[in-house]
């Protein structure tokens, strides 16, 4: 009565399945199982190739557009200070339009943006 006797599981005189004997009742049980699943869902996601990028890489993708509208502002706007003596209103103005045009480039790319896909041929509001 150790446990690993064959007859305390009730299994009586029969022999233990070979190898062979396993993989063909696993290959059956596969078919079943792939028979009554149900098909998968269509993809609905809103971009086309979405599914290929990684949630972390567009994170950073996202953050780096945002950040470079940012800092190209600055520079334009140091540069406008710098040459026309403009200081500090030329740094105030590109910074901001640098945000803003990071935060567009957000909207853009997430598929936040709003602007509605028309057909070329189309014409009229």
């Amino acid at each position: 009565m150790s446990g690993n006797d064959p007859k305390d599981e009730g299994q009586g005189d029969r022999a233990a399945p070979t190898d062979s004997e396993l993989s063909a009742r696993l290959r059956r049980l596969e078919t079943q199982i792939d028979r009554k699943r149900p098909p998968a869902a269509p993809d609905l996601s809103p971009r086309p190739g979405s599914s290929d990028r990684s949630s972390l890489g567009q994170a950073m993708t996202l953050s780096t557009e945002f950040i470079a509208g940012v800092i190209a502002g600055g520079i334009l706007g140091w540069l406008c200070d710098h040459f026309l003596g403009t200081k500090p209103w030329g740094m105030i103005v590109f910074v901001l339009l640098g945000f803003v045009t990071g935060v567009y480039n957000i909207m853009r790319l997430s598929g936040f943006s709003g602007a509605k896909d028309r057909p070329k041929d189309r014409k009229g509001p």
